[in-house]
């Protein structure tokens, strides 16, 4: 179903504290019903924030993906607008570009950055923005003047900024993480839904015994395990994806997961034991 096209009032945005907030109160400044229906647009919830993130592409999605699996990043602001608008307004003055424009109207709009990062490096928080585009649009003459406003305004806030291209998005990688990134929450999972939280300890306990060095599928181990436990068809399988999102069992992501084939399958013991308080 097409999106309506609204027109996107500034004050008004900014009084319902778009672009504000941090974690699971950040607000993006574009939402999804906020522009005409792209084709591609998601809404994914994040494992970091705990809240619905708004994403206009694919590439968008997949480069969230891949923040999400790192260790190192904290926070995830998506679709960040730069202001005051005033101030991209002079930038462009003084570089002599003309200021992006609502096509419609030709009333100056705001500028955004996919992304505003926040990571954890060495025992210090920084930020980063960054800005995602196919490499072949990077020929393109006003799609560059847009970015050198963008580079402009990050410089003199002292925030790295860079664009992200297609071709540096591994789609191996990104597939691997969507495979299991809504399986983190193992409670809700409709498989665990008449499960005390207490009782998920022992059976996926029971599963990673079973997983780690097998010599079956992961298919084949999953639908033995679901039988031997009396458990809903599938079960393993959710199992087998909450393990990989909390990092409590390892895979090579750079090679595309195939559950109908044997994998080598490693457990990290120290995150076994923080998940489950083992001693």
């Amino acid at each position: 179903m097409a999106k309506r096209t609204r027109k996107l009032n500034i004050d008004k945005l900014i009084k319902e504290g778009r672009g504000t907030g941090v974690g699971k109160a950040y607000k993006p400044w574009i939402k999804i019903q906020d522009v005409p229906s792209l084709g591609r647009s998601t809404r994914l919830k994040g494992i970091k924030t705990g809240r619905q993130h708004e994403f206009l592409s694919d590439m968008e999605k997949n480069y969230f993906y891949i923040l999400e699996y790192s260790d190192l990043v904290t926070d995830i602001r998506e679709q960040y607008p730069l202001l005051p608008i005033e101030e991209t307004l002079t930038i462009a003055n003084e570089l002599g570009i003309e200021p992006p424009k609502n096509p419609k109207n030709g009333e100056n709009i705001v500028m955004t950055t996919d992304f505003l990062v926040t990571k954890e490096v060495q025992g210090k928080t920084i930020n980063i923005a960054r800005t995602i585009k196919p490499k072949d649009m990077l020929m393109n003459k006003r799609v560059i003047e847009k970015f050198e406003i963008e580079r402009v305004y990050w410089e003199r806030r002292k925030i790295d900024w860079g664009i992200v291209t297609d071709q540096e998005i591994d789609k191996v990688l990104t597939k691997n993480i969507s495979f299991f990134h809504g399986y983190y929450n193992i409670d809700e999972l409709d498989s665990f839904a008449d499960i005390d939280e207490a009782e998920f300890e022992d059976p996926i306990l029971e599963y990673i015994k079973r997983i780690v060095d097998a010599k079956a599928s992961v298919r084949e181990v999953s639908s033995i395990f679901d039988k031997d436990m009396s458990l809903q068809k599938g079960t393993g399988i959710a199992i087998f994806k909450h393990l990989l999102a909390k990092k409590i069992i390892f895979t090579d992501l750079l090679e595309a997961i195939n559950i109908n084939k044997k994998m080598e399958i490693n457990l990290s013991e120290n995150l076994l034991h923080k998940e489950f308080n083992i001693s």
